[in-house]
């Protein structure tokens, strides 16, 4: 029986896209610009000892993490079944939670909560929901890096339409829960001549 989804994006991260996306985004080149970015990102981040990415896909970014922080304990979400697996086979099936970032139960916190160029593909009316998983699950440290706009847009993402939003992810957060404070930001550009990044604005911040 067919996952039933609340939005319209999560049927399409679910299915034929999210598994085409796999293919194009796993590369010994592309780990090497992501171990550059975390090693910038979480510069002011200290010592972090476990992590929960939320929209994990195939785990590239929790590979970058490992070689950061050796002993780092990792979980992940993920909504796509082809890159879940793929993740499993790299931090174990019980670190996994395989379905959507919606129906993730919180049950314990980790130091570190970390999103991806996810936000930007969640529907609009469901970010508060994202946003409280992302709060909820950290004691410590959230890490955004999305696309950013001061103001929110709607941009037509490989042939689709209402599939990518960009606005200012991490100030929304900041103005939702007083008690986080910005520590650290900054910019990934897709023409840098070593690690090229996806353009995305990274925000790093702390629970008081």
């Amino acid at each position: 029986m067919a996952e039933k989804f609340k939005t319209p994006q999560e049927e399409f991260w679910a299915g034929e896209f999210g598994a085409d996306y796999i293919g194009r985004n796993n590369s010994p080149q592309l780990l090497a610009s992501k171990l550059n970015f975390f090693s910038k990102a979480l510069k002011q981040a200290g010592f972090v000892t476990s992590c929960l990415e939320f929209g994990a896909n195939i785990g590239m970014n929790l590979k970058a993490l490992q070689l950061l922080y050796p002993d780092i304990h990792l979980q992940a979400v993920e909504i796509n079944r082809d890159a879940a697996t793929q993740v499993k086979n790299l931090i174990g099936e019980n670190n996994v939670y395989e379905g959507s970032i919606f129906e993730y139960p919180v049950v314990e916190k980790v130091e570190l909560t970390l999103i991806k160029g996810v936000l930007i593909h969640i529907n609009p009316d469901m970010l508060d929901n994202v946003y409280e998983k992302l709060y909820q699950s950290s004691n410590r440290l959230i890490l955004i890096c999305e696309y950013y706009n001061p103001i929110p847009v709607v941009i037509p993402y490989r042939g689709h339409a209402d599939r990518l939003f960009k606005r200012d992810f991490a100030g929304e957060m900041l103005e939702k829960y007083t008690d986080l404070k910005l520590v650290d930001y900054g910019f990934s550009y897709h023409r840098d001549p070593a690690f090229p990044g996806d353009d995305g604005t990274w925000f790093l911040l702390q629970k008081a």
